[in-house]
């Protein structure tokens, strides 16, 4: 099976359902320059082969793509065919469809949201409206306007359509313009040129017909021409948005950094995650707290002080056909990690009012002593938790049920770079061993995090209230307003 697949218009969120599913269960991915290359993420097992084209430089001619995409479909193989936009607005869709038909081979079509009414609807400016414009066009601006062969007929849909919408017209713009005015459209009508479109870079720049080609613009750029661009001033939303512009790093491990980072980009900011940690198994490969679950039911109290720790800690309860009936007390360092207890139908006995290790001793104090303690926690962390709780008199077993250690360092370009957060110290250590010390602002996630960044000579600009990733981001957007 094929699928000609759009990938929308750059926006990752803006990729489809049925787009993401079939990606997810490809063998082959063959894809054109995209605005977003996290879809790729989608597929990591696939094979991916790329024959994007752009201005004069083609990676394969069109009629190799289409024996490509035959040749890979004759192998038996799921093969996906993923463009920018939709696949049949001016993406050739249609070509490849029919020569996989003529060849015999069965494909599906997946609309994807097209740049054509998304660029427009990012920038504030809806395509129609009511009692201002009832339609509108979209035309290819890569053809050349000034040849006589012309499939355009300018001197009808220059006037006949109320908002015009050329797609890939950055170089032809003086001549599109040209035939415009030519052919009737008034010089003063409204227009505007978008310029990533979609993306936390987008770039707006609203002008007239006849002002249009003086606007410094490159591609990728779309041009809208009518009345609609005039609402933009009262209807603009995405680059209003407190972070737009703003390219934030996340240097949370990468099973994890998703939930800051949708929280970043929901707010505008270019987010780029740059793990520098990662979650692995305990050196002794669980051992310890395997011989603790063995005897689970002695220890009065379990304290957890990740969600990391709870996550982990289950998985080893199922892998031993247990669930939570088995638990006494339990107490979490902090609201995230109840909360993933409670994802565990675990609702934390004591959760301290600060989400850091001495907090969470002191509101054990009176509940301890002389009572056995199971401590389920990374393989490296602060000795002052289990100190505390000895002090109180307790007796503590530490088990580690996850260890970090670092990610292998991605290239980042840091001289583009706003704000980079920090969520633990360890992210901070291992950072710094991969990069260097951080010579721009950056964002802790609490106390014990800008401390580490301290020792490094670092200042944070930012240090959420309350330790947890909705204070962080809280934090940041204060930060950014203000």
């Amino acid at each position: 099976m094929v699928y000609l697949v759009g990938a929308g218009a750059g926006d990752f969120g803006l990729l489809t359902v049925k787009a993401s599913e079939v990606l997810e269960a490809a063998d082959v991915v063959i894809y054109d320059r995209l605005a977003d290359d996290e879809i790729l993420n989608l597929c990591p097992n696939a094979k991916k082969i790329y024959v994007g084209k752009a201005a004069g430089r083609h990676t394969l001619k069109q009629s190799e793509i289409n024996q490509l995409l035959v040749d890979e479909a004759r192998e038996n193989k799921i093969v996906v065919r993923l463009k920018g936009g939709d696949p049949f607005v001016f993406g050739r869709g249609g070509e490849e469809a029919l020569y996989l038909r003529e060849n015999d081979l069965p494909f599906e079509i997946v609309p994807g949201v097209t740049s054509a009414i998304a660029v427009p609807a990012y920038a504030g400016i809806p395509v129609t409206h009511r009692g201002i414009a009832t339609n509108f066009a979209v035309v290819t601006g890569h053809e050349d306007p000034t040849k006589p062969e012309s499939s355009i007929n300018w001197e009808k849909i220059s006037t006949a359509v109320d908002t015009l919408i050329f797609l890939m017209g950055v170089a032809n713009l003086p001549q599109i313009v040209a035939k415009l005015i030519e052919n009737g459209r008034k010089t003063d009508t409204p227009a505007a040129l978008i310029r990533w479109g979609t993306k936390n870079n987008q770039e707006v720049f609203v002008t007239t017909l006849a002002e249009a080609p003086s606007v410094k613009i490159s591609p990728p750029a779309i041009f809208v021409v009518g009345e609609v661009v005039k609402l933009r001033e009262r209807l603009k939303w995405f680059d209003t948005k407190i972070l737009f512009g703003r390219k934030i790093l996340v240097t949370r491990a990468r099973s994890q950094a998703s939930k800051l980072s949708n929280a970043l980009k929901n707010l505008g900011a270019q987010v780029i995650e740059c793990p520098t940690i990662k979650i692995t198994a305990p050196s002794d490969n669980f051992s310890a707290i395997d011989a603790a679950i063995k005897h689970l039911r002695d220890f009065d109290w379990i304290i957890f002080t990740s969600a990391n720790g709870v996550e982990k800690f289950f998985e080893r309860l199922r892998f031993y056909g247990l669930d939570a009936r088995i638990l006494n007390k339990v107490a979490a360092i902090g609201s995230a990690t109840a909360q993933k207890l409670s994802n565990f139908g675990i609702i934390a006995d004591v959760v301290p009012e600060n989400f850091v290790a001495e907090s969470l001793a002191a509101s054990l104090r009176d509940f301890v002593a002389g009572k056995k303690v199971l401590l389920a926690r990374a393989e490296v962390a602060r000795e002052i938790l289990p100190d505390m709780l000895k002090n109180f008199g307790a007796e503590v077993t530490i088990a580690p049920v996850y260890k970090i250690i670092p990610e292998i360092p991605a290239q980042i370009d840091f001289e583009s770079v706003d704000l980079i957060t920090f969520t633990s110290s360890s992210t901070v250590e291992n950072f710094v061993a991969a990069y260097g010390v951080p010579k721009v602002s950056v964002a802790a996630i609490g106390a014990i995090t800008a401390r580490t960044l301290e020792n490094f000579g670092v200042k944070p600009a930012i240090i959420a209230e309350e330790f947890t990733i909705e204070g962080l981001v809280e934090a940041i957007e204060k930060f950014y307003g203000r």
